[in-house]
C-alpha cells in the first residue's frame, strides 16, 4: 500500500507542475518588469512592492492556466483532435474535483499576495486607491476563472485577446508603476501597449494552433472567426503594432541614442511572424509560442536596459 502511495506521488506532483504550465510564466512577468523599469525612471522603484507584485501575478497565471485546464476539458476543447500538448483534466491525471480545489487555493493565494502588496503600497492612508486596486485585483482574478469556465465563457466568444491585452498590457504595466510611484504618465501607455500587444500574439500562436479543435468545441476564438489566411495577417498586426508602440515612445520621451537597444529584439518577432505564416500543420507552431514569450521578455529587459543607460 504505502509502496503505492510513494509511486503515486511523484507522478501527482509531476502532473501539477505540468498544468502549471511554467512556459507561460516568462511572458506573465514581461509587464511587471516593464512596470519596474518605468518605475525606476521616475525615481520610484520599490523592490518590496516590485517583489509582490511578481508574487502576485505567477499566482494570477497559475490560476488561470489551472481554470483553463478544467474549463477547456469541461467544455470539450481538449480532446484527441487538439495539437497542443495534453492538459492534466483531458488526460485523467488530475481529477475534475482536484482541479477545482487548486483553482480555490490559487485565487486564495492571489488575493492573500494582492492585498499584501496593496497594503505596503496604499497603507492605510490611500484607502481609495486601495478599494480601486482590489477591485481590479479582484477583476483579474474573475477573468483568469471564467476565460474558459462558467456557462457563457468569454474565451469561447472570442474575447481573449481583449483581456489579455489589458491584463498582460495596460493593467500590468500601468498598475506597476503606480504601486511604486502613485504617478501615472500618459507617454506609458506606448509601452504597455507593446507588451500587451506581444502578449495578445502568443495567445494568436495558440490560437491557430488549436483552430480545429476549437471549431468542433465551439469556441469562436479570434482566428476561428477570422479564418487561418486572415488570423496570420492578424498575427502581423499584433507584431508590428507592439514595435511601433515601443518605436513611438522613444520618439515621445527622448533621453539618448541607448533607448533604441530593444531594437536589437526585433528580428526574433520578425522571425516569429515569418514562421507562423509559413508553418502550416498545427502542431508545426507549438514551439513558436515559447519562442515569442521569450522574445517579448527580451524586448522588455533590452528596453529597461537602454533606458537606464540613456539616463545617466
Amino acid at each position: 500500500m504505502n509502496h503505492n502511495v510513494n509511486a503515486e506521488a511523484p507522478g501527482k506532483l509531476k502532473a501539477w507542475v505540468s498544468a502549471f504550465r511554467l512556459r507561460t510564466l516568462p511572458l506573465a512577468l514581461s509587464s511587471i518588469f516593464m512596470g519596474g523599469f518605468l518605475a525606476a525612471t521616475q525615481l520610484a522603484f520599490d523592490p518590496v512592492v516590485l517583489g509582490l507584485c511578481i508574487l502576485t501575478t505567477l499566482f494570477l497565471q497559475i490560476l488561470s492556466n489551472l481554470a483553463n485546464d478544467y474549463g477547456d476539458s469541461v467544455h470539450g476543447a481538449d480532446h484527441a483532435e487538439r495539437k497542443g500538448p495534453k492538459r492534466a483534466v483531458q488526460a485523467g491525471l488530475i481529477s475534475a474535483k482536484e482541479m477545482k480545489t487548486g483553482i480555490v487555493v490559487f485565487s486564495l493565494l492571489s488575493l492573500v499576495s494582492g492585498l499584501g502588496l496593496l497594503w505596503f503600497s496604499f497603507g492605510s492612508e490611500g484607502i481609495y486607491l486601495f478599494l480601486l486596486f482590489l477591485a481590479l485585483g479582484l477583476a483579474a482574478i474573475w477573468a483568469a476563472i471564467t476565460y474558459t469556465n462558467g456557462p457563457k465563457p468569454y474565451g469561447y466568444a472570442g474575447l481573449g485577446d481583449i483581456s489579455v491585452f489589458l491584463f498582460f498590457g495596460l493593467v500590468g504595466v500601468l498598475g506597476t508603476v503606480y504601486l511604486q510611484s502613485q504617478e501615472f504618465s500618459l507617454s506609458h501607455i506606448l509601452p504597455a501597449a507593446a507588451c500587451g500587444f506581444f502578449a495578445t500574439g502568443v495567445l494568436n500562436v495558440n490560437n491557430i494552433r488549436d483552430i480545429v479543435s476549437d471549431k468542433l468545441a465551439g469556441k469562436n476564438s479570434v482566428p476561428v472567426r477570422l479564418g487561418t489566411k486572415n488570423a496570420r495577417i492578424y498575427h502581423w498586426f499584433l507584431l508590428i503594432a507592439g514595435m511601433a508602440c515601443a518605436v513611438g515612445f522613444v520618439f515621445w520621451r527622448f533621453f539618448g541614442p541607448w533607448q533604441f537597444l530593444f531594437v536589437l529584439s526585433f528580428p526574433f518577432f520578425i522571425y516569429n511572424g515569418v514562421q507562423v505564416s509559413k508553418k502550416q500543420q498545427p502542431a508545426e507552431l507549438d514551439p513558436y509560442l515559447k519562442q515569442l514569450s521569450l522574445s517579448t521578455l527580451l524586448f522588455v529587459f533590452l528596453f529597461g536596459i537602454g533606458l537606464a543607460l540613456s539616463l545617466l
